[in-house]
C-alpha cells in the first residue's frame, strides 16, 4: 500500500496510504483520525508475527459502538523520559545487560531500537525564592543532590546509541518536546519512507504532545522499557469520544479555565481508557497552545489521549518554533496525502459518542482543593472553601469546627500570623501553562499593573516562576514583564516541575511549626495539573490550580478564602481599593506582546546545541563501559527483579491464605501509593537512609531517589495523607492518616507488615475502591507494592496506566462484579483470601474465584474479574511482569 508524495518544493517521500487502503477497507475515510494514525503504524510495521494482516484488517474495520476485544499492537516512533521514571528505566536496562554479561551473552544486545530522549525536569527543587540569583542557587543545590544520579545518565548516554540527554536547567519534557523533539513527519536514516511522529512516555502528561497531532501517551517506565527495545505497546482498541467545541471564549477567560472545564466535564462522562478527539469550528479557532493546553490534561480527565488532529495553525506553529521550510513543507505535504488535513466538522467522522461544549460558556475557575477536576467557579471560591473547611474527609473536605474558621494564630516569625485559607505557596510551574504564551503573558501584565497601583505580595508566601522552556523568560524580558513578576517575588526559580511535582522545597520552620501545633488548613495556588492530597507540600492541604495571572492575584490576595470577583485584592498607595477587574489584562493587550513569544530565531538559537549551555552538567565526570558496575550508592542500586532469573518461567498459582495489606477508598492515586516528595527521618525511608550514615538534610526527595530500591519499598504506601480504612478512627472520630497498617491487630508500618508477613511465607493483598491508580504513570507505585510482597489489587475500577504497570511487574490487577466491593463484603483485618482460577489456565480478563476465610469461620465465595486484558497482557503475567518477557525474548 505504499505511495509517494510531493512537497510543494519538489521532495518526493515514499509513505504508508491509508487513502490506498482505503480502497480495500473504505469505512477508514470515516474513522477517527486518530485511529488512522494507529491504523498507518499497524500496517506499516506489519510482520506478520508480532503484528499481522488479521490486526490490520481489524483496526480498518473499527466500528464506533463495536465491542473492544481486540489488541492494537502499536509500535512507536520514538521514547520520551523525564528524569524521576527516566533513572529507574535506565537502571532496569543496566540491569538486563548485567544479566546478558553474567549469562555469557553479548550485553550490546540490550540496546534501544527507537531513539530515546531523557529530559531532566524532575530535580529542581524550590529551596531558593524571591531573589534575582535563586535560579543559579537552586541549581547548585540540584547538583550537589543528585551528582550520583547524573553521573549515571551519562553512562547511559554513552553506553545506548539513540540515547540522548537535555540536561538541568533546559525545560520541562512536555514544552521541550513540543518545541524542539517534535519532528512532525519522521524517516529512519537513508530511508525515504516517510511516516507520523508518535510516541510514549514514562509521564502521564506525555499526552501534550497531542496538541500537534501526535497519538501518544503516557505509559509506566515499564512499558517503555519494552517500547523501547522494540516491542510493540499493547492497548483494547479504544472507544473513542469525540468533543465538539463551538462558540469562541469570552473576554477575560484564559485556556486554563476552558481545560478545568474540561477536566470536570470529561471526569464525569466516564472517559477512563478512551481516546478523546476534538473537532469542530471551536476546535478550529483554538491555537497550538490552547490545544495543547487542554491534551495535557487527558489524565486528569482520564483519558489515555486528548487528541487534536493537525491543520494549518499547527504548520504556523512549527514555523514560528524554528523548524526548517522543508519540514513544514513536507508534513503538510504528507498529511494532505493521507487526507488527515485539518480539523472535522460536526459529521465528519464516525465517534463512539459525542459531547458538545460551547466556549463561550467558559468562565473563570479554579479546582480543588484535592482534586483536579473539582472545578470552582471565581465567585465561588469563598463559599465553596467554608463549606469545604466543615465538611467531612470522605466528602473531600477538612473536617474542622465552624468557629475556627476566623481564627488566627501567631508564629515565630515577626509580624506573621496564620489563619485558615491562607496562601503560603504561589507558584507559576507546570508543562500545562508555561508552554502557553497566552496566560504567562497575562500573568505579566497583571503584575504590571498591580506594581503600578503599589500592591505587593507578603514576603512569608512563596512565590516562584519556574518555566517549561527558556523561550518563555526570553520573552518575558524583551517585553519588559520580567521585571514586575520579580518585584511580586516570582523571580526564576528554575526550569523544570518544581511545585507541581512537589518540589516547592520547605516553609519557613516558623510556619510549618504554626500549621501542625494549630491544625492550620493553609493554601497554595499553583499554575499546575496536579494538586492530589501532601503532593506540593505535607502541611498544606488546600491546594488551588489557576491560571497564571489568577496565581499572581491570589499571591497579592493572600487567601483562598475570598472572591476575588467581588472583593478587593488590597489597596493602593492612596488606600483606595484595588479589585482584580482594575488589573486584569484585555486580549488586546495580550496580543500586543504576542509577537515576542513567537519568534523562529529565539528557538533555533535556544535548541542548537546543549553542550555548553550547563557548566555544573559539564563538569560531571561519565562512567564507561558497556556494563555498569554498580558503585555503592544510596541513590542507584541494582533492582531485584531480575534475581534468580532463568530462561523459563516459574509456572504461575492461585493465591491461598492472603492477608489484606490494605483496605482503601476511592480515588487512590498513584502519590497515595508512591509519593515523590519530601519524607521525614523517622519514615522507614528516612530510618533507612539514615542507618546507611546519610544526614537529613541529604534525603532529598522520593522521586529522586526512585534508583534504590531500598528506599523506595520503604516509601510505597507511605504519603502522609493516605488513609487505610482497615484502622480504626482516633479519639477525636477522625481516620488516622499515613502509611499504616495493622499486624496481628497492632498498628505498624506498612513496611513493617508486608516484611513481617514476607518473612512468614504469606500473601498479601491491596482492596481499593473506585479509580484506583489515579495520577501520575509512576512505575514504582507498582514496583513497590510488587517488592512488599503483594500479589494481588482487587479493585472496584482502575485507572488505565497504573493497571497496565501492576500487570508489567507480574502482579495481579482484578475487578469486584456485580457491584459488590470490599466494604459490601465486609472485609476486615483479620479475614484471610484465596484467589483461584489462575493455574488452571488464564485468558483476558478471566473471572476468576475470591474466597474470604472470615475470622468467624465461615467462607464466602464470590466471582471477581481478572484485568489481564489482552493475550499478551497474560504473557506477561506468566512470566513474572514485561521486563523477564522482553529479556527472554532478546536473548532467545
Amino acid at each position: 500500500m505504499e505511495r509517494t508524495f510531493l512537497t510543494p518544493g519538489g521532495h518526493e517521500g515514499r509513505f504508508m496510504s491509508l487513502p490506498a487502503l482505503a480502497e480495500r477497507f473504505p469505512q477508514i475515510k470515516r474513522l477517527p483520525v486518530s485511529i488512522r494514525i494507529l491504523l498507518e503504524a499497524v500496517a506499516r510495521n506489519a510482520d506478520d508475527t508480532r503484528i499481522t494482516g488479521t490486526h490490520i484488517e481489524q483496526l480498518a474495520n473499527w466500528q464506533a459502538q463495536g465491542e473492544r476485544s481486540e489488541e492494537v499492537p502499536f509500535m512507536v516512533a520514538r521514547v520520551v523520559l523525564q528524569d524521576f521514571t527516566g533513572v529507574p528505566l535506565l537502571c532496569d536496562l543496566a540491569a538486563m545487560r548485567t544479566v546478558a554479561d553474567d549469562t555469557g551473552r553479548s550485553p550490546a544486545a540490550i540496546e534501544p531500537l527507537v531513539p530515546v530522549d531523557l529530559v531532566v525536569d524532575h530535580s529542581v527543587q524550590v529551596d531558593f525564592f524571591g531573589t534575582v540569583d535563586a535560579l543559579h542557587k537552586n541549581m547548585e543545590m540540584e547538583f550537589q543532590r543528585n551528582r550520583e544520579r547524573y553521573q549515571f545518565m551519562k553512562w547511559g548516554m554513552q553506553a545506548f546509541d539513540g540515547f540522548r540527554v537535555v540536561p538541568p536547567g533546559i525545560g520541562i519534557v512536555h514544552q521541550v518536546n513540543l518545541e524542539y523533539l517534535f519532528e512532525g513527519v519522521r524517516n529512519r536514516p537513508g530511508d525515504d519512507l516517510y511516516y507520523p511522529d508518535t510516541l510514549v512516555g514514562t509521564d502521564s502528561h506525555t499526552t501534550m504532545i497531542n496538541g500537534l497531532g501526535v497519538v501518544g501517551w503516557g505509559v509506566g517506565g515499564i512499558e517503555a522499557e519494552a517500547a523501547m527495545l522494540g516491542q510493540p505497546v499493547y492497548i483494547l482498541t479504544p472507544d473513542v469520544i469525540g468533543v465538539e467545541l463551538t462558540g469562541t471564549l469570552p473576554e477575560g477567560t484564559t485556556a486554563t479555565d476552558l481545560v478545568l472545564t474540561v477536566t470536570e466535564m470529561l471526569r464525569k462522562e466516564k472517559v477512563v481508557g478512551c481516546f478523546v478527539e476534538f473537532f469542530g469550528d471551536g476546535t478550529a479557532s483554538l491555537s497550538v497552545t490552547d490545544r495543547a493546553t487542554i491534551a495535557n490534561m487527558a489524565p486528569e480527565y482520564g483519558a489515555t489521549m486528548g487528541f487534536f488532529p493537525v491543520d494549518e495553525k499547527t504548520v504556523d506553529y512549527m514555523q514560528k518554533t524554528g523548524r526548517a521550510d522543508d519540514a513544514c513543507e513536507r508534513f503538510e505535504a504528507y498529511f494532505r496525502a493521507q487526507e488527515m488535513f485539518g480539523i472535522p466538522r460536526a459529521g465528519d467522522v464516525d465517534y463512539t459518542r459525542v459531547v458538545k461544549l460551547d466556549l463561550s460558556t467558559i468562565v473563570p475557575s479554579l479546582a480543588g482543593p484535592k482534586r483536579p477536576q473539582d472545578r470552582i467557579e471565581l465567585p465561588a471560591m469563598r463559599k465553596t472553601f467554608e463549606s469545604l473547611f466543615v465538611a467531612p474527609s470522605s466528602d473531600n473536605g477538612f473536617a474542622m469546627k465552624q468557629e475556627k474558621l476566623t481564627e488566627r494564630y501567631p508564629t515565630q516569625m515577626k509580624g506573621v500570623d496564620l489563619g485558615h485559607g491562607d496562601i503560603l505557596i504561589a507558584a507559576i510551574t507546570s508543562c500545562t501553562n508555561t508552554s502557553n504564551p497566552a496566560v504567562m503573558i497575562a500573568a505579566g501584565l497583571l503584575a504590571r499593573k498591580a506594581v503600578e497601583k503599589g500592591l505587593r505580595v507578603k514576603p512569608h508566601i512563596k512565590t516562584s516562576l519556574a518555566p517549561g522552556s527558556r523561550v518563555v523568560t526570553d520573552y518575558l524580558t524583551k517585553s519588559g514583564l520580567i521585571e514586575p513578576l520579580g518585584e511580586l517575588g516570582f523571580t526564576l526559580a528554575g526550569y523544570g516541575c518544581t511545585t507541581c511535582i512537589g518540589n516547592s522545597g520547605d516553609l519557613a520552620p516558623e510556619l510549618n511549626e504554626a500549621i501542625v501545633e494549630h491544625d492550620v488548613v493553609a493554601a497554595a495556588v499553583l499554575s499546575g495539573n496536579r494538586n492530589f492530597e501532601a503532593r506540593i507540600h505535607p502541611n498544606i492541604r488546600a491546594n488551588y490550580l489557576a491560571s497564571p495571572p489568577l496565581v499572581v492575584a491570589y499571591a497579592l490576595a493572600g487567601t483562598a478564602n475570598i472572591d476575588l470577583s467581588s472583593e478587593a485584592l488590597g489597596q493602593d498607595a492612596s488606600g483606595k481599593p484595588v479589585y482584580l477587574k482594575d488589573i486584569w489584562p484585555s486580549s488586546e493587550e495580550i496580543d500586543t506582546v504576542m509577537p515576542y513569544a513567537q519568534d523562529p530565531v529565539t528557538f533555533s538559537k535556544l535548541y542548537t546545541d546543549f553542550s555548553g549551555e550547563v557548566e555544573l552538567w559539564n563538569e560531571i565526570p561519565a562512567p564507561t563501559g558497556d556494563v555498569y558496575d554498580w558503585p555503592e550508592s544510596t541513590y542507584i542500586a541494582k533492582p531485584p527483579f531480575f534475581d534468580g532469573f532463568g530462561m523459563t518461567p516459574p509456572p504461575v498459582s492461585d493465591v491461598h491464605g492472603a492477608k489484606p495489606l490494605l483496605l482503601l477508598g476511592d480515588s487512590v492515586t498513584t502519590d497515595h501509593i508512591s509519593p515523590a516528595g519530601r519524607f521525614s527521618e523517622t519514615s522507614p525511608a528516612g530510618q533507612w537512609l539514615i542507618d546507611a550514615g546519610v544526614e537529613k538534610k541529604d534525603f532529598n526527595s522520593y522521586g529522586s531517589r526512585r534508583g534504590n530500591h531500598e528506599v523506595m519499598m520503604r516509601g510505597t504506601f507511605a504519603n502522609v495523607r493516605i488513609k487505610n480504612l482497615m484502622l480504626p478512627p482516633d479519639a477525636d472520630g477522625k481516620r488516622i492518616e499515613g502509611g499504616y497498617t495493622l499486624f496481628d491487630g497492632e498498628q505498624t508500618t506498612v513496611f513493617d507488615a508486608a516484611s513481617r508477613y514476607m518473612a512468614g511465607n504469606a500473601p498479601t493483598v491491596v482492596f481499593a475502591g473506585e479509580e484506583y491508580g489515579t495520577g501520575s504513570s509512576r512505575d514504582w507505585a507498582a514496583k513497590g507494592t510488587l517488592l512488599l510482597g503483594v500479589k494481588a489489587v482487587v479493585a472496584n475500577s482502575f485507572e488505565r496506566i497504573h493497571r497496565s504497570n501492576l500487570v508489567g511487574m507480574g502482579v495481579l490487577p482484578a475487578q469486584f462484579m456485580d457491584g459488590t466491593s470490599w466494604e459490601s463484603l465486609a472485609i476486615g483485618p483479620n479475614d484471610s483470601f484465596d484467589i483461584e482460577g489462575i493455574e488452571a489456565g488464564l485468558a483476558p480478563r478471566q473471572e476468576l474465584t475470591l474466597r474470604i476465610h472470615r475470622s468467624s469461620g465461615e467462607t464466602e465465595e464470590v466471582p471477581i474479574r481478572s484485568r489481564l486484558d489482552t493475550d499478551v497482557e497474560v504473557a506477561y503475567y506468566q512470566h513474572g511482569g514485561i521486563l523477564p518477557y522482553v529479556l527472554r525474548d532478546i536473548m532467545n
